[in-house]
């Protein structure tokens, strides 16, 4: 059973950076993909950024420019790097891995961790 570990979240004061940690329980290599996402009260949950292991990186419009997604594949750790927050950027963030495609695809979800910006 496949198991990822959030944390580094808090509260911190707009315009300032958190960075979240994702440990996976296996190596991250075995996943074809690995992101954020996140989930605001009332709101849907929303991708914030993702990578591929072919090297494709995405991120929400709102995100760019702020957010920057790593990895560091010798921790089997996948990283959310957070500058100049918002409070819009408030969430209970989830890290997600992804394994396979199509019909075969599989999901994994880490149990969230809170974001709150607010000075």
């Amino acid at each position: 059973q496949v198991q990822l570990v959030e944390s580094g979240g808090g509260l911190v004061q707009p315009g300032g950076s958190l960075r979240l940690s994702c440990a996976a329980s296996e190596s991250i290599l075995r996943f074809d993909a690995m992101g954020w996402y996140r989930q605001a009260p009332e709101k849907q949950r929303e991708l914030v950024a993702s990578l591929t292991f072919t090297g494709r990186f995405n991120y929400a419009d709102s995100v760019k420019g702020r957010f920057t997604i790593s990895r560091d594949n010798a921790k089997n750790t996948v990283y959310l790097q957070m500058n100049n927050l918002k409070p819009e950027d408030t969430a209970v963030y989830y890290c997600n891995a992804e394994r396979g495609s199509g019909i075969w695809r599989t999901n994994y979800w880490g149990q969230g961790t809170q974001v709150t910006v607010s000075s």
